[in-house]
């Protein structure tokens, strides 16, 4: 079936006349005779029929016009948006852990600045620090980047770090440790504790971190979101162990640093090998590997 025909079909079908739909398309009447000719032997039913020196669709036309317009119009979406992305536009999906929410928007802010005229858009897809889910979805083509922990036995992902994250201990205002600037975990252990719970991924990472120090937290309050830990926090439910971010700034809370025992977790930023990637997610790539403090 040949995709002018369609064009014409449709061009005829809002018209309903011969000439003057052949004088918009810019083709002889009978080249547009033709077209819709062949359409109708190929379909094997009558598009058109004549009403005076007209033309009006038949019931099969209309039917075959609704469908035909929805098919042209993600057709013509799916070009343009082709066409953006080979101009260096178009659209990226981000995978990242929602702990990142600090570091992944600085680099797309940044990008975006260098890049005023560009029309791109950014889809950011959070997981609740389950790296693993990540890379699951990235393999599967979900994303484009992903920023989260490095995983082993990967060979299909460059793993670029990018960034690293530090735990700090939080504690409410007024509470016996606000006055520390630095800590050992040995000295929260007689504090009632806020933890993540079992489906985080930075929950082993804080109870291996309890194991060194030869202890176990006594927590009565288990959440997942980072910031809801430190609302609770903050209004004296107790102390809690979390990420650094810059909204703790903000909250009635103090930010303890932890030096015993020391952790760092480094950031990558993981993309997949041997695939093609679109203009636009080429440039982001490249400017972060750039612009990162961080090298391999």
């Amino acid at each position: 079936m040949n995709l002018y025909h369609l064009r014409y079909f449709v061009t005829l079908a809002h018209l309903e006349h011969y000439t003057k739909a052949a004088e918009i398309l810019t083709i002889t009447q009978p080249s547009l005779s033709h077209a819709i000719s062949s359409l109708e032997k190929e379909l094997g039913v009558k598009l058109f029929e004549k009403d005076g020196r007209n033309i009006v669709l038949t019931k099969c036309g209309q039917t075959f016009l609704t469908d035909i317009e929805q098919s042209l119009d993600t057709l013509d979406s799916s070009v343009k948006r082709l066409r953006l992305a080979g101009r260096g536009e178009g659209r990226i999906d981000i995978g990242m852990l929602r702990t990142l929410s600090d570091t992944v928007p600085k680099y797309v802010k940044d990008f975006l600045d260098i890049h005023p005229s560009k029309n791109i858009q950014f889809y950011f897809h959070t997981s609740t620090n389950l790296t693993s889910d990540i890379i699951r979805d990235l393999k599967d083509r979900r994303y484009d980047i992903a920023f989260c922990s490095r995983m082993e036995n990967e060979p299909s992902i460059d793993f670029v770090p990018v960034d690293r994250q530090e735990l700090v201990l939080i504690v409410p205002k007024g509470h016996p440790l606000a006055d520390h600037d630095t800590i050992d975990l040995r000295e929260t252990l007689p504090y009632p504790q806020i933890c993540f719970s079992h489906h985080s991924g930075l929950r082993p990472v804080i109870d291996k971190l309890f194991e060194q120090c030869g202890g176990t937290p006594k927590a009565d309050y288990f959440l997942e979101e980072e910031q809801a830990i430190a609302g609770l926090v903050s209004a004296g439910l107790g102390i809690a162990v979390v990420p650094r971010m810059s909204i703790l700034h903000y909250m009635p809370v103090k930010m303890i640093e932890i030096t015993e025992p020391a952790w760092e977790r480094v950031i990558y930023m993981a993309i997949l090998k041997n695939v093609y990637q679109a203009p636009v997610v080429q440039n982001l790539k490249a400017y972060i590997i750039e612009n990162t403090n961080l090298r391999t």
